[in-house]
Parts: structure tokens; C-alpha cells; sequence
């Protein structure tokens, strides 16, 4: 049976993700691919249950330490009960999110220290890794201003200061610049349409899919 792609996009507060994650979805399922869509935190029920905590309530509610155990956590529940099984099921996942979002919120965000949460993923998720990481770069302010007009809830990262954004997005660019193996940043700020073909264009390249 033949072993699935585990997909990753990353990015900033209103750097597109949903909206280039069902793109891409899509565009995957019309060639005949299996794909699965998830996201973190969350993607399992227990997991879910996780994220609520994470993404409601006061932007003081947990410290940095906490905010990472429970994004381990949940990402653990995630990966155990969602991501493995559908990988050896041969069918593609794409998450809107995964472990280079903890190390750039918590880690350099919140400032605990992208060594200590290494730790932890290797504590908790060992080798495994994804076949591709999406970076989606986009200024700050262009960014929340996107994410502001939402009105969809679940808005405690968004409302935490400028500066801890541009923390997260710097943090993004380096991730990028150690893992050049899995990462690729993409300028979100070029349209949706621009975007989404790079993206494809970049799986094409990487998996030798073709889409029409």
C-alpha cells in the first residue's frame, strides 16, 4: 500500500491558510488524490476539546510553558489518532498547522525557547516529520488587518501585541532557513490565484503530481 504525503502549511495570523488549504484540497481530489484535511491544534476530538482552550478566552490565560504542553498534547491525540492512520491508509493529509507553529508562537513568540520545544517534539513525536512545508509570508500588519475582518472567533493569538507577531513571523523565515529540505515560503500578499498556482507548481515539482 502505498504511503500518503503529509502536507503542512504555515503562517502568520490571516496569512490565507484556509483559503489555500481548500484550493489545494480540491485540486487534489479532482486528479483522483485521497486527501485528508486537518488542522492544529486539533484534528481529533480529543484534540479539539484542547483547542478551544487555546484559542478563547484572555491572551494572559496560560504562560508559555502551559500553552506548549497543551499544544503537545493535542498534537499528540492528533497525530495518534488522525494523521498515522490515514498516512498508512495511503491517503495524503494537509494540516492548517503543525509543529512550526508551536516553535514559532511559543517558542520565539512567547519566548520559551526553540530548543526546549524541540525537546518536546522529539519527546513526543520522534523522526517523524512532513514531506512538505508551505510557509505563507505576509506583513503584520496586512496580516491581522485580513484576520481582524473575519469576525469568526477564536481570535486570543490575534489579539496579543504587534510584536509578538513580528516575532512569529521572523520566526517562520528562520524555521525556513534551517529546514530548506521541507520549507518553502511563499509570498501570501501576491493573490489568491498567484499563490495557489505556486503551490501546486511546488507539489508538482516535489511529488511529480500533475494537475490540469
Amino acid at each position: 500500500m502505498t504511503h500518503g504525503q503529509f502536507i503542512t502549511i504555515e503562517g502568520g495570523e490571516g496569512s490565507g491558510k484556509s483559503t489555500q488549504i481548500s484550493l489545494l484540497c480540491d485540486a487534489l481530489t479532482s486528479i483522483g488524490t485521497v486527501v485528508l484535511r486537518t488542522r492544529e491544534p486539533g484534528g481529533s476530538p480529543g484534540a479539539e476539546e484542547i483547542r478551544d482552550l487555546l484559542v478563547n478566552g484572555g491572551v494572559d490565560r496560560w504562560d508559555a510553558m502551559t500553552e506548549t504542553l497543551l499544544h503537545f498534547a493535542a498534537r499528540r491525540d492528533h497525530l495518534v489518532k488522525t494523521v498515522w492512520p490515514a498516512l498508512e491508509g495511503g491517503s495524503w493529509v494537509i494540516s492548517d498547522r503543525f509543529s512550526d507553529s508551536t516553535t514559532a508562537y511559543q517558542g520565539y513568540g512567547h519566548g520559551l525557547g526553540p530548543e526546549l520545544v524541540g525537546a518536546f517534539y522529539d519527546a513526543v513525536v520522534g523522526d517523524f516529520r512532513p514531506d512538505l512545508t508551505l510557509i505563507l509570508d505576509i506583513p503584520v500588519e496586512e496580516g491581522l488587518r485580513r484576520a481582524g475582518s473575519r469576525n469568526g472567533g477564536e481570535d486570543r493569538y490575534e489579539r496579543m501585541d504587534i510584536s509578538f507577531h513580528e516575532r512569529i513571523r521572523q520566526a517562520f523565515l528562520d524555521i525556513a532557513k534551517c529546514n530548506a529540505d521541507r520549507c518553502v515560503v511563499m509570498d501570501a500578499s501576491s493573490g489568491i490565484e498567484g499563490v495557489q498556482s505556486a503551490i501546486r507548481k511546488e507539489i508538482s515539482n516535489r511529488f511529480g503530481t500533475v494537475f490540469p
